[in-house]
């Protein structure tokens, strides 16, 4: 299965998993779906990049990122990466009968829903997370190097964000109306959307390359430019939602407040700021 494969399984699991309300049962105490953990396992979600002698898909960095794009956009919750890097090495992991959690940078998501954490629990306590559907606890975890794979993830992740606020800005811009003309017709409107869709294409392109060559300072860019696209994204979209975006009718806000945690992920984009220095300064050196 190619990439046009690996694009029909993401769009199955954003049908199956109806984004942030098929999968918590409530915002309150969000808990996290198992019939929708092992529809993403049969999926191949995450045994995608597992050999096919040992039960996986057989694809690889590409493909996992389109899926992991479209899990962002779906607003999917759940300890994803972690899930998808445990297949594999965690049995139950590959096929979604087990929920994987680790340790990231003293903070650890969906950690009370989770059957295995991987990393040091020791003093971990419950912190009240700004996204209300990803659950959080803070370790005093010393620094740890990233996985590079997980950094791309992430990016990925935040891509779909930065994909699905872009329509979402111009959806609106062009249903709402103000003095008898849609509010997309005026200067300012206008501008804030094309600013995220810039801002999104520059991510995809640098994502997607990054995908291809597997290179940590291209993982780096690549975390960067995502995190600046869905954060700022997310921000601008509400702005043209205006008073709208905050109601819970609306799922403008909650991409902004995943794409917020997500930053904290992965080493956060200060490590990938360094990394990405360090491999320009070895270049000119």
């Amino acid at each position: 299965m190619g990439r046009a494969g690996a694009r029909g399984r993401s769009a199955g699991l954003a049908e199956r998993g109806g984004g942030a309300a098929g999968a918590c049962r409530t915002v309150e105490s969000p808990r996290l779906d198992r019939a929708l953990w092992r529809v993403l396992g049969d999926l191949g979600f995450f045994s995608l990049r597992l050999p096919e002698a040992h039960g996986g898909v057989g694809l690889g960095l590409p493909e996992a990122v389109l899926l992991f794009e479209e899990a962002g956009r779906a607003l999917v919750p759940g300890p994803l990466v972690a899930t998808h890097l445990a297949a594999g090495a965690v049995p139950g992991a590959a096929t979604g009968e087990t929920v994987v959690a680790a340790v990231d940078g003293g903070l650890v998501e969906w950690l009370e829903e989770a059957d295995v954490v991987r990393g040091d629990l020791t003093g971990a306590v419950p912190l009240r997370s700004l996204d209300p559907l990803t659950p959080l606890h803070r370790v005093p975890a010393g620094r740890v190097a990233s996985d590079p794979v997980a950094v791309l993830l992430t990016a990925a992740e935040q891509l779909g964000t930065a994909g699905r606020v872009c329509e979402l800005a111009a959806q609106h811009a062009r249903a709402r109306e103000q003095f008898g003309r849609p509010i997309g017709a005026f200067q300012a409107v206008a501008h804030l959307c094309a600013g995220i869709l810039v801002r999104m294409e520059t991510a995809r392109a640098a994502v997607y390359a990054a995908a291809v060559t597997a290179d940590p300072a291209d993982i780096a860019a690549a975390r960067i430019l995502a995190d600046e696209a869905a954060v700022h994204g997310a921000r601008d979209c509400l702005q043209v939602h205006g008073g709208m975006g905050f109601t819970w009718e609306s799922e403008v806000h909650l991409h902004l407040k995943r794409a917020w945690v997500r930053t904290q992920r992965a080493g956060g984009v200060t490590e990938s700021e360094e990394a990405l220095a360090a491999a320009l300064a070895a270049e000119t050196a």
